[in-house]
This record gives C-alpha cells, structure tokens and sequence, in this order.
C-alpha cells in the first residue's frame, strides 16, 4: 500500500495543473485550451487545399521511390535481352571451331557483304 501511495501522489501532482487548465473558462476563440488547429477557421478553403496537399505530398513520395529503385537498377526500360548474333559472328564461331576452313570463310564473308 506504501508503494502504492508513492506512484500515485506524483501522478496525481502532475495532472493537477492540466485539470486546472481544462477548468478554465472559454479563452481565445471561445476554446478553453487556445485558438484551435491552425487554418481551422479558414472555412472552405482549407477543405480543398488539404486534400490537394496530401495528394501533393503521396505523389511527391511515390516520385522519390520510383527515382531510388531506378537508380538502384531495380526498374529497367523495358525487357532486357542478350545482344542478337549476326550472321558474321555465327561465321567466325564456326570458323574458330574448325566447322569451316579458311577459304570457305572467306567465301562466305564476302558474300555477308562484310
């Protein structure tokens, strides 16, 4: 019970002056606790500014994530594929396997055009 009374006289010391304050009569704006929430008296205008803000802001966010992903490489432009063999290529892996003797490559290089 003693310890108890030890938690318990400072909590109850420590809200005195928040109920004293709630007690009090109507100040600044007809509150009793100040002029309320910033803009709170700005009627429709804030109805449609703090929408179009948070939207602002969602989008602004979505932007920042997209630009870090990207630039982490997490996102491409498109699928990525291994470069295409051309025909000249093919004749040169054949040629450096023994497929084909130097004289056919070379036939078959100029009639590549290359």
């Amino acid at each position: 019970m003693n310890r108890l009374k030890r938690i318990a006289a400072p909590a109850a010391l420590a809200a005195l002056p928040g109920l004293a304050f709630a007690q009090g009569g109507a100040g600044l704006g007809g509150f009793g606790y100040g002029p309320g929430m910033m803009w709170w008296d700005d009627g429709w205008t804030t109805m449609f500014l703090g929408p179009f803000f948070m939207i602002l802001v969602l989008a602004v966010i979505v932007m920042v994530a997209v630009a870090l992903l990207r630039s982490a490489g997490t996102f491409t432009h498109g699928p990525t594929h291994p470069p295409q063999r051309t025909a000249l290529d093919i004749l040169k892996e054949r040629f450096a396997r023994g497929e084909i003797d130097a004289a056919e490559f070379e036939s078959r290089r100029r009639t590549l055009g290359d």
